[in-house]
């Protein structure tokens, strides 16, 4: 939610706009794989791809959920900083790259019969007009308990709903 409208992607269907919304931030080095990239995909939409820890695996599995909201961080970065956001447009499914031996992460013990990895669909939704890095979350006590602030590496990791809103304010200067 921003301020107290329900924001619904009209890509996400019927059944699912009824299930509680949830957050999550997705980070990624953009050398690997950036915001702009994304958003120049067709339909602005991608795999979320290649995560190889299993507690970030279960959350895409098991939590994450079609109409899901996502700031897009980029990590590894000057500065690191949440870029944008996008939105859950495909529910947890294997992770196919990892049967692929020419991906950039492989796993030979994952199988299209056995597979161990998942993957979410994720697509663009709003570039911020300001990054909002990582120093300056810090500062704010509102975003002191936010996971990313208690310097986890987790790739995927939730957000609280005001943490979403705010990052969101102050991305696209709504403040």
């Amino acid at each position: 939610m921003v301020g107290d409208v329900r924001i619904i992607h009209p890509d996400v269907p019927a059944e699912e706009k009824m299930r509680e919304k949830k957050y999550w931030l997705m980070k990624s080095e953009p050398s690997d794989y950036s915001f702009e990239e994304l958003k120049s995909e067709d339909k602005a939409t991608a795999e979320w791809d290649g995560v190889r820890n299993y507690q970030a695996r279960n959350l895409l599995r098991d939590e994450i959920k079609i109409g899901d909201g996502v700031l897009f961080y980029h990590s590894n970065s000057k500065p690191s900083a949440v870029v944008g956001t996008a939105v859950v447009v495909k529910d947890g499914y294997a992770d196919f790259t990892a049967w692929d031996p020419d991906s950039k992460h492989p796993d030979p013990k994952s199988s299209p019969d056995n597979p161990i990895w998942f993957m979410v669909d994720i697509k663009a939704d709003l570039s911020f007009d300001t990054p909002i890095p990582l120093q300056e979350i810090k500062k704010i006590p509102a975003l002191s308990d936010m996971v990313l602030v208690k310097n986890s590496r987790l790739s995927v990791q939730p957000v609280k709903n005001q943490e979403f809103d705010l990052i969101v304010r102050m991305g696209t200067n709504q403040d």
